[in-house]
């Protein structure tokens, strides 16, 4: 016999109570998958995404100041809000399955995936997700000279004369 059975219990009452078991499990976490969804406020307020348990963007909204951030920034500010959401979102999955089936193998696994903690981390440089940053402070550079286009390194390039077969090679 099983050492799972309760005294006095055949076979069939102790698949039916593991199968009742399972059920409970799969419901609760069917209910804490939906309520592992997030919505971030990016730091400044400007930028407000919301995911889907499963790390899928829902919604993204932009504050009224986001246009001033300029299109860098903007996407900057974007991108750690969508990444600090996601890890939120990561975790209250991870936490949600661990508080109901314990901390097993697959809790282990799930916890290898999950990002650093942002909490932990240094504050974000804005910049580092930009190819150019723009300087807050700096003053703009300097614009060269203009010279007028008298040399011929310097002369527009002249579009060659159409000949009559030139038709058949380029059809544009």
């Amino acid at each position: 016999m099983d050492s799972n059975l309760r005294p006095g219990e055949d076979l069939q009452h102790y698949l039916e109570r593991q199968a009742s078991q399972m059920q409970e499990r799969a419901a609760a976490l069917q209910e804490a998958f939906a309520a592992a969804a997030a919505t971030v406020t990016s730091r400044d307020g400007t930028v407000t995404v919301s995911l889907a348990p499963n790390g899928a963007l829902r919604n993204i909204q932009l504050g009224k100041r986001a246009c001033e951030l300029g299109e860098a920034r903007l996407a900057a500010t974007i991108m750690e809000t969508v990444r600090l959401a996601q890890s939120q979102t990561a975790r209250a999955v991870t936490s949600s399955v661990q508080s109901i089936v314990g901390n097993n193998q697959a809790v282990e696994m799930m916890k290898s995936f999950l990002p650093p903690d942002p909490a932990a981390a240094d504050e974000v440089d804005q910049n580092k997700f930009v190819e150019d940053p723009e300087p807050d402070d700096a003053p703009p550079p300097p614009k060269p000279p203009v010279t007028p286009p008298s040399s011929p390194t310097n002369r527009p390039r002249r579009r060659p004369e159409r000949r009559d077969d030139d038709e058949e090679a380029n059809p544009w």
